[in-house]
């Protein structure tokens, strides 16, 4: 019986580096941010050596309440919009000739490159009232007067969709271009429409990879920090805003850090179901 020898030390030498770079830079400032939300706030950043629950029994509050669902809402809103309209581009991109696929990835991708807040003062400046759209409008006759767009929850919504939908594409074009055309192609001679192949065929077949790049969107939207201040109102802002304004500007650390404890188990949480589906998606 062959007995496997016990590697050397020096095996695991290259996961080092990595393993120390994670510990400092994310175990150490999240263990510090744990602690720092179970403390006292006494007011100008400083914080008391008392222990305390009182900052997460603040998350059960109406208004912080209310954050969360606002919160939640805008990342399912955000995700379901940017999957509409994603999925069958995708699609339709991946039936594209080579070219207009080459096209249309440098262009999300040139998309990716701009700064948030870049695109989120050019949306500002496209539904403003002086130089947005609405004077198009007016121009061809559709509205009496120029309006304004933003801020408001639709322009937070646009913008958000505008950042996600590229990741979205990005993530369903290499999964639907590994379908197997043969299976549309036997849909069709039974005398199946080509929409209705999309609809009986395709999608039920990648619902897993619908399933993930929802909640992949959903973490991206839940941690959007400057589209809701640029685009929206105090109402719309979500749980990233509200914990830099808690510790920049209230000077709270203790809650700004209950607040991050639990925006990031929520996205662990998420990022769990996303690797789930993920594992699924591989085995079938």
């Amino acid at each position: 019986m062959n007995v496997p020898k016990p590697q050397s030390f020096a095996v695991y030498l290259p996961l080092l580096v990595p393993a120390s770079l994670l510990t400092l830079f994310f175990v150490v400032p999240f263990g510090s941010m744990i602690l720092a939300s179970f403390h006292k706030n006494a007011g100008g950043g400083l914080i008391e050596n008392i222990l305390t629950l009182e900052n997460y029994e603040r998350l059960l509050s109406p208004f912080f309440g209310w954050l969360v669902v606002a919160s939640f809402g805008l990342a399912l809103g955000v995700a379901a919009i940017a999957i509409v309209i994603a999925f069958p581009f995708s699609y339709l991109l991946v039936n594209a000739p080579r070219s207009t696929q080459v096209c249309w990835l440098i262009f999300l991708l040139s998309i990716l490159s701009l700064s948030e807040s870049i695109i989120g003062f050019a949306w500002s400046t496209l539904l403003s009232r002086t130089a947005g759209i609405s004077n198009f409008l007016v121009f061809i006759g559709l509205l009496d007067k120029p309006a304004s767009y933003a801020p408001g929850l639709a322009a937070v919504v646009a913008g958000v969709v505008y950042t996600a939908f590229p990741y979205a594409v990005l993530v369903l074009f290499p999964i639907l271009s590994r379908v197997d055309p043969h299976i549309e192609e036997a849909a069709r001679t039974l005398g199946t429409s080509p929409l209705r192949t999309f609809f009986i065929v395709v999608l039920p077949m990648q619902r897993n990879s619908i399933v993930t790049t929802f909640l992949m969107i959903m973490v991206f939207t839940l941690g959007t920090y400057l589209m809701p201040q640029i685009l929206g109102r105090p109402q719309h802002w979500t749980l990233s805003v509200a914990i830099s304004d808690q510790a920049l500007v209230q000077s709270n650390i203790p809650f700004a850090a209950a607040l991050a404890v639990f925006l990031v188990i929520v996205t662990l949480l998420i990022a769990g179901t996303v690797v789930l589906f993920g594992r699924k998606e591989q085995t079938q």
